[in-house]
């Protein structure tokens, strides 16, 4: 006697919580439905579900977030880069205390100890009413230029799939991954491991109406932001295995609406906003207003707190990560997580002169380009990348020159230059990649570099 198994699936979320009572409604009464029905249901989120751009997420790091996950019942989560990058070490370990899920990962363990974290699984086995066993892997993006300064160490899935896949032999039935690692690395999973059954997708935001077939796996992914909910069907025989597989999405805009949906809405970005505004952390003298298109006091102030914090002389800041003023008189953090949303942090690049040269003459040339260019993703939150604004430099583009503090540059002298590590991962300046010596300052947002210059240029009293 063989059965039909439902897979509920989430991911990247990012805190959109404009979405979540639609979908909450949507996923318990698809539970309720393939329970009655007698049916096994499995429900996962794929990470990405915590994002610092909300109030709420901001000040509770994470900790309502997983409050939302938990009025559903997952079976299992994993994390995304931004529970793993967006959280210090200790926030992370604190995330997932008030659970009632499992939280399931297997490549990333504690540097200092090199074990997996105590809150998480190498894997989970569920086990139907009809004794097929379904083996739940998960796997997040290894940024490992990024994690191991965050005290995490991250591997691969080349080399943690094989290894996991032995740990749990002769344990399961059908085997589904759960993916925080991007469309082309699912693909290549499902063209090198054709013993999956079901890859579940996310990283990339990649939307997949009705799943993919893939050398016999089943890709299945639901966009971005709650936008879609996906639903898995797998027909299984009475030797518990997989007979057919398929993938659907449901749009989440096309789900009804109550009448206290906005009211709860509401009270989430109302209750993050209130609790950010009690704490003030400056007086400003003046109101300083944003300048996407051109230069800027908000932009020349930004930049003189990122080359305070990195200990530099010179530094580049582009205008379209002010998404508001700072207003005059007292500053609190609400202020300086509605001004600056992004998780973004400050890095401290080492170049020789000629290179740095080089480096500004990219800049330059992409200038009138950036000026309007919509960008999204790698931890920006705005909505245009904007005006270029040194401290430090001025580019002479009649002559290709480039002063450096008033002086002509050295091309043989070392020199270091305070930027945002949003810079290494778009492409417009390779020169950074390429020859520059970088150290990513991990510890502080750029909101909270700013805020504690201004703590200390213009104190409450």
């Amino acid at each position: 006697m063989g059965e039909d198994i439902t897979i509920l699936h989430t991911n990247d979320i990012h805190s959109h919580f404009e979405n979540w009572p639609r979908i909450r409604r949507y996923l318990l009464a698809q539970q309720a439905r393939q329970r009655t029905a007698g049916q096994p249901v499995i429900t996962v989120d794929l990470g990405d579900a915590v994002d610092r751009a909300h109030p709420l997420s901001e000040v509770t790091r994470g900790r309502a977030n997983v409050d939302l996950l938990n009025q559903i019942g997952y079976n299992a989560v994993t994390i995304g880069n931004n529970e793993g990058l967006g959280l210090t070490h200790e926030e992370l370990n604190k995330l997932y205390r008030g659970a009632n899920f499992d939280v399931v990962l297997g490549n990333l363990t504690d540097t200092q100890t090199g074990a997996l974290p105590d809150w998480a699984l190498p894997g989970k086995v569920i086990t139907t009413k009809a004794g097929t066993r379904v083996l739940l892997l998960a796997f997040t993006a290894p940024f490992t230029l990024t994690y191991p300064l965050n005290g995490w160490t991250p591997a691969s899935v080349k080399k943690r799939l094989p290894e996991l896949l032995q740990q749990f032999a002769g344990q399961y039935d059908v085997l589904v991954i759960l993916s925080h690692l991007g469309i082309n690395v699912d693909r290549w999973l499902a063209k090198h491991f054709p013993s999956i059954d079901v890859i579940i997708g996310s990283h990339t935001h990649h939307l997949l109406v009705n799943g993919e077939h893939d050398h016999g796996v089943l890709l299945a992914a639901a966009g971005k932001y709650g936008e879609y909910v996906g639903q898995i069907k797998l027909a299984i025989d009475q030797h518990h295995r997989v007979i057919k597989a398929e993938a659907g999405t449901v749009a989440t805009a096309t789900l009804p609406v109550t009448a206290t949906d906005q009211h709860e809405i509401d009270h989430w970005q109302h209750r993050g906003e209130q609790l950010l505004a009690e704490r003030v952390v400056a007086r400003s003298p003046e109101q300083l207003n944003p300048h996407w298109h051109h230069a800027s006091k908000l932009t020349a102030l930004g930049l003189a707190a990122i080359t305070s914090y990195a200990g530099t002389d010179l530094g580049m800041l582009n205008g379209g990560l002010f998404m508001r003023d700072l207003p005059a008189g007292p500053v609190n953090l609400n202020d300086l997580h509605t001004m600056l949303p992004h998780a973004m942090h400050v890095i401290r690049v080492t170049l020789t002169g000629q290179d740095l040269w080089r480096l500004v003459y990219e800049m330059e040339l992409v200038r009138p380009f950036l000026n309007k260019y919509q960008i999204r993703g790698m931890g920006f939150r705005g909505q245009v990348f904007g005006y270029i604004q040194y401290q430090g430099l001025k580019w002479q583009p009649e002559r290709h020159q480039l002063l450096v503090n008033g002086e002509l540059v050295d091309f043989k002298r070392t020199y270091q230059i305070a930027l945002l590590d949003h810079h290494l991962f778009i492409p417009f300046f390779p020169t950074l990649n390429i020859s520059g010596q970088t150290e990513i300052l991990f510890k502080q947002f750029l909101r909270t570099v700013v805020g504690d210059y201004l703590a200390a240029e213009w104190p409450i009293s």
